[in-house]
């Protein structure tokens, strides 16, 4: 299994609103099946950035094409070499 960075441009608008129940619910069932590891969007730059989990880039594209916002977005997709988070360090112990 290999990580990859999807990094995606969009601009929100009213149709885009209406579909993020729907997408959020997909998101939401990638990550409970350990597809997505992390997922963040700034409205500031409209930007998002999802690290996803597959065998291949093609495998991520599927993924990509099945979100409802798809076809709003324009989007790179990168194999990441190495991927570091504090959530998958020990937690630091604490003496009493």
């Amino acid at each position: 299994m290999n990580k990859f960075q999807v990094i995606v441009q969009f601009t929100l608008d009213d149709e885009i609103l209406t579909l993020l129940p729907s997408h959020r619910t997909y998101i939401n069932y990638l990550m409970n099946k350990g597809i997505i590891e992390s997922y963040a969007v700034s409205m500031e730059s409209q930007t998002v950035w999802i690290t996803m989990n597959a065998d291949t880039k093609e495998e991520v594209i599927k993924y990509i094409n099945k979100m409802p916002l798809n076809k709003f977005w324009q989007y790179s997709i990168e194999s990441l070499l190495l991927y570091d988070s504090t959530q998958y360090r020990l937690p630091a112990l604490q003496l009493n």
